[in-house]
């Protein structure tokens, strides 16, 4: 028997659980983001309008990816019902370049995986967060975004006030990520896009292109132009050119400085430069530049970009951190996971005024985390972050979950179908409870029904009348899936 006739009997026309990831569930992409959802979906998902930190903790399969799909989709919604109290969101979910990067960054035995990540701070990952986010927002602005990034029309643009336009433009300096075309070239079109003047910016370059050009010109007029060589010439031209030259070499040191200091991706000192040289000295004078190696100066870009973001209309911050096991560099180690999420456990950061943080984690930290001592809890104030130590499914919460993706599989939607018409009428709906309640997350719940179908299908031929799963069936199927999990779990198997 072919399963897609059995199912077909049933009434459903795709299988309900072939997929295992949500990132390529076609049928929770389609249809259950917003009809299934985990009990503790309200903790963790909050207000979008008075954001909030959720710290969650789970084990692999128990549906952190789609929770977290299911927040961008939901934010998503809210940004189209509230368009003038929009929410940005940052996900955070891709380390590999910042981790790439920052291992480059380091020296000698420094660079060995199992040494790397005890070098990361609470910088780097807001240095990684202000990267992602500015580069959201150009790409917005100069209209060349992504799906989800909503274009922002010119009369936003124009409500920004010059100091909110120039502090656009310094984080686009800082933090700006783009292979479409160079940061100067990026740069400049943000410039005009913002309609901010700089003029007065090279003043210092005209005033030596003036002084060579009079000294030229007045020697020949008067002179012979071997007098251009003498030492009161070169000398004029010198003293005319030295404010450009003094300037290029503070700016040097400082774009120098700042490609030191940040880690998570590359600077390139002499781009950096031509940059900041176009900014007037009055507009970047005292302001916060990533040059030194704390957190300060980041906390007042971050709040320059949340101004910058008030005046375009999105009231909060979202940053949503996922798949943190899934990085190079981690490579599923729970020793090297603790090392890149401990820095960010700090409440100033976590708790930071309109910006909510939704961490789904990795269960393996969490033996970690009930080690640390006092001084820990002090800085990350956990007791305050909606903290969820397990991502837990009941049976009957995972028994509703599979009903929900029938129903979405379903010919007739008006067909009120679930998984018990699958068995036969001696299999009771509270036997199925129990088993799912003993696979714990939806993904080894898909894996099961899965295989039981599959079991099912081979044991009878087409033109057999078994259209119900046999108890049979379904307890051998349960023994050998139970002893697979085992033998995963001991780093035997597939799972």
């Amino acid at each position: 028997m072919r399963v897609e006739q059995f199912l077909r009997r049933h009434g459903i026309a795709e299988n309900p659980f072939g997929e295992e990831d949500a990132r390529s569930d076609h049928v929770f992409l389609a249809h259950c983001l917003e009809g299934t959802r985990h009990p503790a979906w309200d903790k963790i998902y909050g207000n979008p309008q008075h954001p909030s930190t959720s710290v969650v903790f789970g084990e692999k399969g128990s549906g952190k990816t789609a929770l977290r799909i299911q927040i961008v989709e939901q934010l998503a919604r809210h940004n189209e019902a509230h368009p003038d109290r929009r929410v940005f969101v940052i996900e955070y979910d891709d380390f590999n370049p910042f981790l790439d990067m920052f291992r480059e960054r380091l020296h000698g035995r420094k660079r060995k995986p199992e040494r790397a990540l005890a070098h990361w701070r609470l910088w780097d990952h807001m240095d990684a967060i202000l990267a992602l986010g500015v580069s959201r927002l150009v790409r917005s602005v100069l209209g060349n975004g992504k799906p989800h990034d909503v274009p922002i029309p010119q009369d936003q643009l124009d409500r920004l006030t010059r100091p909110q336009k120039r502090d656009l433009l310094l984080l686009d300096a800082f933090y700006g990520q783009s292979y479409d075309q160079p940061a100067p070239r990026r740069w400049t079109a943000l410039r005009r896009k913002l309609r901010f003047r700089n003029w007065k910016a090279q003043w210092d370059c005209g005033l030596g292109v003036l002084v060579t050009g009079l000294t030229v010109g007045l020697t020949l007029y008067f002179g012979e132009w071997r007098q251009l060589l003498s030492w009161w010439a070169v000398a004029i031209i010198v003293a005319g050119g030295l404010p450009w030259l003094w300037r290029q070499f503070r700016l040097m040191w400082t774009a120098w400085r700042v490609a030191r200091q940040i880690h998570v991706f590359q600077h390139l000192p002499n781009t950096l430069r031509r940059v900041l040289a176009r900014f007037e000295r009055q507009d970047v004078a005292g302001e916060p530049i990533p040059s030194r190696d704390r957190s300060d100066d980041r906390y007042q870009l971050l709040m320059k970009f949340q101004s910058v973001l008030e005046s375009l209309g999105f009231g909060s911050v979202i940053v949503v951190v996922d798949r943190v096991d899934e990085p190079h560099l981690v490579n599923g180690q729970p020793e090297r996971m603790r090392d890149l999420l401990w820095p960010m456990f700090d409440n100033k950061l976590l708790k930071f005024p309109g910006m909510g943080f939704k961490m789904l984690l990795p269960a393996e930290v969490v033996p970690f985390l009930k080690r640390e001592e006092k001084s820990f809890y002090d800085r990350s104030r956990l007791d305050k972050q909606n903290l969820i130590e397990s991502l837990e499914w009941t049976g009957e919460s995972l028994y509703d979950l599979a009903n929900g993706r029938i129903r979405a599989c379903s010919q007739d939607s008006a067909q009120s179908q679930t998984v018990r018409d699958l068995f036969e009428p001696s299999v009771a709906r509270e036997e199925l409870i129990a088993i799912f309640g003993r696979l714990r997350v939806p993904r080894r719940l898909f894996k099961f029904l899965y295989r039981v179908i599959v079991d099912h299908c081979h044991r009878h031929t087409e033109d057999e009348e078994a259209w119900e799963i046999r108890r049979e069936t379904l307890q051998a199927t349960l023994a050998v899936y139970l002893r697979d999990l085992d033998a995963f779990d001991r780093g035997l198997g597939t799972g």
